[in-house]
């Protein structure tokens, strides 16, 4: 393992979110494991796969990331997809998992390597399936990534919406002081810039001034997106995680094609949600 590697500490939340992800990786491949008829070839994708490895702000101990949980469950997956945009942290990776002909490690952008080399593997009309985790330290992820996703019908998505980047760099309260930049990470997240119509409203107010909704709005909003727009048919209501102050950080959705892995996510989801409160 490098020393030289700064590891990223989590906090209570993150864990559960690797507990979460561990326990439907189990589940998925379970079911596909056992498929027969048609026989079907099922993947693990992990597009901000990080170094591997994590501290746990709890106990100052190393916790395993989601790669490496992956790795672990059985049934195996027939292949694992693993990206980060930093070198450093695939090297890590690697010297962790050693020489697998099943794992594939890619260093780059995560948007451009699952279009072109990762998802063309994962084609439903080959029987291929996968389970994808979207889970970027913020506005770091294209829309197109998530459309595409859905309208394969292959792919069943645990995906971070990042709700503290998002206030922190663009829905502020008066929206004409955000920075162009900021503006177009959230264009490039969402797909266009109909969130400017949901996130406002001037409705409250005598004078018409834009005032933010809340998060809770902006969220299902993205749900809806992602079923009516995306194409997936199942979005079940997502996962909040907090911070240490109890303040939502992200909300963590899950998309489906299948009822059966809805029940399943929506039953996990509930389970932890309990033991986080």
């Amino acid at each position: 393992m490098s020393h030289q590697l700064q590891f990223d500490e989590i906090g209570y939340w993150s864990e559960i979110k690797l507990e979460i992800l561990k326990e439907y990786a189990t589940a998925y491949s379970a079911i596909l494991g056992a498929q027969r008829d048609p026989f079907l070839h099922h993947v693990y994708i992990d597009a901000f796969a990080g170094a591997g490895m994590h501290i746990s702000r709890k106990s100052g101990e190393f916790v395993l990331g989601s790669p490496l949980n992956a790795l672990a469950v059985q049934p195996p997956f027939r292949e694992y997809h693993l990206i980060d945009i930093l070198k450093e942290r695939t090297e890590n990776l690697k010297e962790l998992i050693g020489d697998r002909s099943d794992v594939r490690i890619y260093s780059g952008d995560c948007n451009q390597i699952l279009l072109n080399e990762v998802f063309p593997r994962v084609r439903y009309e080959d029987y291929r399936r996968g389970l994808c985790i979207l889970d970027p330290y913020g506005l770091h992820l294209d829309w197109n990534v998530i459309q595409t996703a859905g309208r394969m019908r292959s792919i069943d998505l645990f995906l971070n919406f990042p709700v503290a980047d998002i206030n922190r760099n663009v829905l502020w309260h008066d929206p004409t002081d955000v920075a162009p930049q900021d503006l177009a990470r959230m264009d490039r997240f969402w797909g266009n810039g109909s969130w400017r119509d949901i996130a406002y409203s001037t409705s409250r107010n005598l004078f018409r001034f834009p005032e933010k909704e809340p998060n809770e709005a902006v969220a299902e909003s993205f749900r809806l997106r992602l079923g009516k727009v995306a194409g997936f048919n199942r979005v079940p209501q997502p996962m909040p995680m907090r911070n240490s102050k109890g303040a939502i950080v992200y909300y963590l959705f899950f998309a489906s094609q299948k009822g059966v892995a809805e029940n399943i996510a929506e039953d996990i989801f509930a389970k932890y949600q309990r033991r986080g409160e």
